[in-house]
């Protein structure tokens, strides 16, 4: 297997047709080379040559003839999801998911492990147990696996693959100078290329790969509501440095200075990442202290429960405006709503959807698609996964 250059974000005109070809035979397969050369629009033998390449490799195998419209029949091509595999580690809010997925997205193995405590040094050794139980899950395929994709909070530093690990300082949350560097752990340990991504940036591509439906290029991914994951024409959106999605600001020295009544906290400033549905339940005094955690409100609000449906309205409504503010800054086709919030259920969606038709302009909101994450739990771990199949597809 070639080196992969991890790093360089942008693609040169041989690798963007590697991905958009082998891309088409993920979703698309079985299909034909002249199927393939309308939907590029590239001559046939183009596609061929990359074709005979990927062949070679056995990326992708031939399969039976397609059927003929007049003249020789074309010979349909596939993409063989055994040529390598790809171990995927996502955080969520209420756990750690690891797989290891084939080169269709297929989930081969799963593992997963209740989100660790918010020190760094405790998410990185988490990482590594999950990391070693996939791969030991995986012996059979240990020669396939290509590389490890990791989905995590916090500021990434794409030269180096270091964290700025979000933690709290005296009650506020904040991105503290502890750079942990995960990505030469894990390469020291496993001898595997890491990509290191933010998770709703992760899951962002992830929904766009897996998830949603073709024809999607531009995507939020709401991660609870601390950040987000952006797509801009179908392309991934980091930003200058790798820090873009984080949708908040804050000045700890004017705190006070800066307030709003209206969606208490601020829509602007920073939350909790539950979007501080669990302080709220139990400051109302939803149920016993000791019992509460975010997926208990969940079910209390299914089951009725006054206080938990109270909760989780007001706090559809803050993260409504927060969406809405995006929606008219940035436009989207589709607003992802993921990173566990998921499970609180259909009428918190419709209340958040509401929210953004009231707030955002009409104009923007009018055709907007405003959805629970269709890959869930799996979203952050298959869109690491995914990254660095994407990285795979290449540098063939």
């Amino acid at each position: 297997m070639p080196i992969m250059n991890l790093k360089r974000e942008n693609y040169t005109e041989k690798e963007r047709r590697n991905i958009d070809i082998l891309e088409i035979l993920r979703r698309s397969g079985p299909i034909s080379r002249p199927e393939i050369s309308k939907e590029m629009g590239i001559n046939v033998v183009t596609i061929s040559n990359y074709v005979d390449e990927f062949i070679r490799r056995n990326l992708v195998c031939e399969k039976d003839f397609d059927v003929s419209e007049g003249g020789r029949r074309p010979v349909l091509l596939d993409l063989n999801p055994q040529a390598g595999l790809v171990v995927g580690v996502g955080l969520n809010l209420t756990n750690m998911v690891g797989l290891l997925v084939d080169l269709k997205g297929n989930i081969v193995t799963k593992t997963q492990v209740s989100r660790p405590r918010s020190s760094a040094k405790e998410v990185a050794e988490t990482l590594l147990e999950i990391i070693r139980e996939v791969l030991v899950r995986s012996k059979g395929y240990s020669p396939k696996i290509k590389g490890i994709g990791i989905g995590i909070a916090g500021l990434i530093n794409k030269e180096d693959g270091s964290v700025l690990w979000p933690q709290k300082i005296d009650g506020d949350c904040t991105y503290a100078s502890v750079e942990l560097p995960l990505k030469g752990l894990i390469e020291k340990e496993f001898d595997l290329p890491v990509l290191i991504e933010n998770d709703a940036t992760s899951a962002c591509f992830g929904e766009h790969w897996m998830g949603l439906e073709i024809g999607f290029k531009n995507v939020l991914y709401m991660f609870s509501g601390v950040g987000c994951g952006i797509m801009i024409n179908g392309e991934v959106y980091r930003g200058a440095q790798g820090y873009a999605g984080e949708v908040s600001i804050a000045n700890y020295k004017a705190d006070a200075e800066f307030n709003c009544q209206q969606g208490n906290p601020c829509f602007m400033k920073r939350w909790e990442m539950d979007l501080g549905i669990l302080e709220s339940f139990k400051a109302s005094g939803g149920l016993e202290p000791g019992n509460v955690d975010l997926r208990s409100v969940f079910v209390a609000a299914r089951a009725k429960n006054d206080t938990a449906l109270s909760v989780l309205q007001a706090a559809a409504k803050r993260l409504g405006i927060k969406i809405a503010f995006l929606v008219n800054l940035l436009n989207p086709e589709v607003v992802v709503i993921g990173g566990g919030l998921e499970e609180a259920g259909g009428e918190f969606l419709n209340n958040v959807s509401l929210t953004v038709k009231d707030w955002a302009f009409k104009e923007a909101a009018d055709n907007l698609k405003i959805i629970y994450s269709q890959l869930r739990e799996n979203a952050v771990a298959m869109g690491a996964a995914s990254l660095m199949m994407q990285k795979i597809f290449s540098q063939v």
